[in-house]
């Protein structure tokens, strides 16, 4: 891989990257289009990371379909590049995490429940950053604190890359794009919009009530509804990811949610101002 992209850089070609743990979808797709407007060539490496889940089971029934990731990525362009190591090209025989700390930003959130997880990711960007050496990468909002974690990443380690971060894809009923999507039930699927609509009123209140209050307010919600089960909802700073105790004019602030579906995790967010 590092062969193939050293030569198309004494071209001058430019190389922009989009990493993605595969079973790709729309949203995904997004990242890549906006990848193609910025460079000449885009690389997608498509890798389940087995260091970032706490899960075991979850690692398991992750979906792995690279034939259809690479036909899709086909329907787009052709001035794609596919990297699919296996576990062993990127960990050898010693399959786990760099300690990283990242200036508090691990132990917010996500890192409150998944324990590990920041690690996980952080070892894996870096390497891979390390393998494709891009110029620009592409990451979704979605997974907005991972977002903040690779900036602080790139900052902390002195990597040459330009962090781009891109809107969140959705489906028409609002529901994030996760790869996890297609696992959902009927049912679950057809209840999950409920997350961003939630959201979407958390901040109109954000505009007229506490943070507290609307957190409250998101808690009650969320005990009506028996097919989905809140983890946590939390309106935090976005520089830090502390959790807001008071408003500040010279801030800016989103909204953090994790739920339940069935045995289906889903994370989604949303800016408040």
């Amino acid at each position: 891989m590092s062969t193939c992209l050293d030569t198309l850089k004494k071209e001058n070609v430019s190389i922009g990257f989009v990493p993605t743990m595969g079973a790709l979808h729309d949203g995904h797709l997004s990242l890549v289009e906006k990848g193609l407007s910025q460079n000449d060539i885009i690389v997608v490496s498509v890798f389940v990371n087995p260091t970032q889940f706490d899960n075991e089971e979850d690692l398991v029934k992750y979906p792995r379909t690279l034939e259809d990731d690479v036909k899709l990525l086909g329907t787009v362009s052709n001035s794609i590049i596919v990297y699919a190591p296996t576990v062993q090209d990127i960990y050898g025989e010693d399959i786990k995490s760099q300690f990283f700390v990242f200036d508090g930003l691990e132990h917010e959130m996500e890192g409150a429940f998944r324990d590990g997880h920041f690690d996980g990711v952080g070892t894996i960007v870096k390497r891979l950053f390390e393998i494709v050496k891009p110029e620009k990468a592409y990451f979704g909002e979605k997974d907005f604190q991972q977002l903040q974690i690779i900036r602080k990443l790139v900052e902390i380690y002195k990597i040459p890359v330009n962090i781009i971060g891109c809107a969140i894809h959705r489906a028409e009923d609002g529901l994030a794009m996760s790869s996890r999507n297609t696992r959902l039930t009927k049912k679950d699927r057809e209840a999950a919009p409920f997350i961003y609509k939630t959201l979407l009123f958390a901040k109109e209140q954000f505009g007229i009530k506490s943070a507290t209050k609307v957190t409250e307010w998101v808690e009650k919600q969320f005990k009506k509804q028996p097919l989905l089960e809140l983890e946590y909802f939390t309106i935090a700073d976005t520089k830090t990811l502390k959790p807001v105790k008071r408003k500040s004019k010279n801030k800016t602030y989103r909204a953090f949610i994790a739920v339940y579906a069935g045995d289906i995790r889903l994370i989604d967010n949303i800016a408040l101002n």
